[in-house]
């Protein structure tokens, strides 16, 4: 049986992240430091559009906000954590600030499966019910809606968290990715993880299975009831109100699937190329993503485009 002491013996761990590859170092920081300040320069737009703009006062921009700032916190959790570690020889991170990284990156992750799949529910009543949306979709329902959201997202990752750290980490401190990612995490212990691996099994289930279920259902009876619309123009307009956040879902859970599904390699040579492809791919999913979604719902939405420009010529004027 593992001793208590031992567990004090890990005080800090080593990101291994791309040393392997030191020649894409210098490159990923210009590149990943380019896109976070993208991420924080358009998603910070959104938000203050949503927010300034009386005519964005809706259910839907008011999540749109929510995801927004999430997008924010996701990536400013993990990515200057990354941009150290690519001018750091040593990339170390202490044993509490990896407990701390570990929780806002799952809890951000967690926060957005329900969010998108609210912010599907929301699309369903204004396509499906839309002389009832303004009293299903009150301030009263989406505002709590959105407050559980993070809510529950915190919870699942203060819980995961815990049974991770709490585990006993017996000398071997080198994690094979660029942030405190769990499931690297996990694989350091020198305990029974089956407690773990049963958890991580329900939380998938309630914070991807189900969010895809109501997404997934949510759309079929919308795009029913665009199929029903007698005119054109009016399956244009009502398939483009949703079709910026379709895009979005179909790109989260689209690497999510691809990340977490795809086969392992046997060949020692292929687990090597698979290995920065799995890293690649969670650079894509961390800080990509991210910089994506306020790009697609500007571009894709007459309203956000339309307040980004009077921002800016209120800005241009004032001076």
């Amino acid at each position: 049986m593992v001793s208590a002491n031992q567990t004090a013996s890990v005080t800090e761990f080593v990101l291994l992240g791309f040393s392997a590859y030191p020649n894409l170092e210098k490159t990923f920081f210009v590149l990943i430091l380019l896109m976070y300040m993208a991420i924080l320069l358009s998603n910070g737009v959104l938000i203050l559009v949503t927010v300034s703009n009386s005519h964005l006062h809706t259910p839907m921009y008011f999540f749109l906000g929510n995801l927004s700032f999430l997008d924010i916190c996701y990536t400013t959790s993990s990515v200057p954590l990354i941009l150290d570690s690519f001018l750091t020889p040593r990339k170390t991170i202490s044993f509490s600030a990896c407990a701390v990284q570990m929780f806002l990156s799952f809890a951000m992750g967690a926060t957005e499966c329900v969010l998108l799949s609210l912010m599907a529910c929301d699309r369903y009543v204004a396509i499906c019910n839309p002389l009832r949306y303004p009293v299903v979709m009150s301030k009263a329902a989406y505002v709590p809606m959105a407050a559980s959201s993070w809510v529950a997202g915190s919870t699942a990752s203060m819980v995961q968290t815990s049974l991770a750290m709490r585990l006993p980490f017996c000398g071997d401190n080198i994690i094979n990715h660029f942030t405190c990612e769990i499931l690297a995490v996990l694989k350091l212990t020198c305990a029974d993880i089956s407690v773990n691996v049963i958890s991580m099994g329900v939380t998938n289930v309630i914070f991807l299975g189900v969010p895809v279920l109501v997404i997934s259902f949510s759309y079929v009876l919308i795009i029913a009831t665009i199929l029903r619309i007698p005119s054109a123009e009016g399956r244009k307009k009502a398939f483009s109100t949703c079709s910026a956040h379709l895009t979005v879902v179909v790109i989260f859970y689209g690497t999510i699937l691809f990340m977490y599904g795809k086969l392992k390699s046997k060949d020692p040579l292929g687990e090597d190329k698979e290995d920065l492809a799995d890293k690649l791919i969670s650079l894509f999913y961390g800080v990509v993503t991210p910089m994506l979604n306020p790009i697609i719902y500007s571009l894709r939405n007459k309203d956000v485009k339309a307040a980004v420009r009077n921002l800016v010529f209120q800005k241009c004027f004032a001076f």
